[in-house]
């Protein structure tokens, strides 16, 4: 099968012009904190880019001022070039507390020319244990590449320019847990993880190479806004009834298979030696696998 990068051309029901309540193109002055780092996050151009450093010192990363509850939430990233191995750029939303809802992309880093892993996973109620690892069609590092999580009530997206590259469904009727209850923020963060994240931590960071940046722009958030316990898309019937209709295509379908066909690495749901008295409930359901 070719891995030529499919046409963009899929619909989804849940197109960006019908996402809920809008914050649109989106200042990191306005949107983010800065919360660990110091000087090592930059915010750019009058807000409209954000670079991330790690050192042999520190890490850096910033948050969102806003939780939502469901949001589509989009960011460009440029991964940090050459010699990346040992570090790790995450983006992800999370909520807090033990029982935390996460929905997370790590980016793990990796001896120059050889490539990055995308790595997804999703936490329901403080258990995750549901990822899966993708190489890219592309190099991360070159320019900025669009990074998509939608999250609604029914279903869970991750995109990659705007190709789906993995589903989860809300199958709560089958007894599975679905993250839909707790708000959750926007977080990234640039930082050291040799004692993994490259070939399960065989090769180490080279500080010879450090400062290490990525560098983000384009953030855009269509999402419901959660403030004192309520959310401002509650209001609002058109709204309601919109995100109780989410669901992927024939096509959008066809892409997350031809991404998983072509380019994953590693699925939690078909490793054996992890799950030897049976792979977790939704490994058996349709799309989530």
């Amino acid at each position: 099968m070719s891995t030529t990068a499919p046409s963009l051309a899929f619909s989804l029901l849940l197109t960006c012009s019908l996402l809920f309540i809008s914050a649109s193109a989106d200042s990191f002055y306005q949107n983010f904190y800065v919360t660990w780092g110091g000087e090592r996050s930059q915010v750019l151009q009058n807000g409209d880019l954000l670079t991330l450093s790690l050192d042999n010192s520190s890490g850096s990363g910033f948050e969102s001022i806003n939780e939502y509850l469901f949001a589509r939430i989009d960011m460009q990233i440029k991964l940090v070039p050459g010699n990346s191995a040992g570090t790790v750029t995450s983006f992800f939303l999370s909520s807090q507390g033990q029982s935390h809802d996460e929905i997370d992309f790590e980016f793990l880093g990796n001896l120059s020319g050889d490539p990055y892993i995308l790595h997804t996973n999703i936490y329901c109620q403080g258990q995750g244990n549901r990822e899966q690892q993708f190489y890219l069609w592309f190099d991360p590092t070159a320019d900025f590449h669009n990074y998509t999580v939608l999250w609604g009530p029914q279903l869970i997206l991750f995109l990659v320019d705007g190709i789906p590259i993995r589903e989860f469904k809300n199958l709560e009727s089958s007894g599975i847990p679905y993250p839909k209850s707790q708000a959750m923020r926007v977080y990234s963060s640039l930082w050291n993880a040799d004692d993994w994240a490259t070939r399960g931590g065989l090769v180490k960071t080279d500080w010879s190479q450090a400062p290490f940046i990525a560098s983000y722009k384009g953030f855009r958030v269509r999402g419901c806004v959660w403030l004192s316990g309520n959310s401002n898309c509650n209001s609002d019937s058109e709204v309601n009834t919109w995100m109780w209709q989410q669901q992927l295509d024939y096509a959008g379908q066809g892409q997350v298979q031809w991404v998983q066909n072509n380019f994953m690495i590693y699925n939690y749901c078909s490793d054996f030696k992890r799950f030897p008295q049976g792979f977790p409930q939704e490994c058996y359901l349709t799309h989530n696998t």
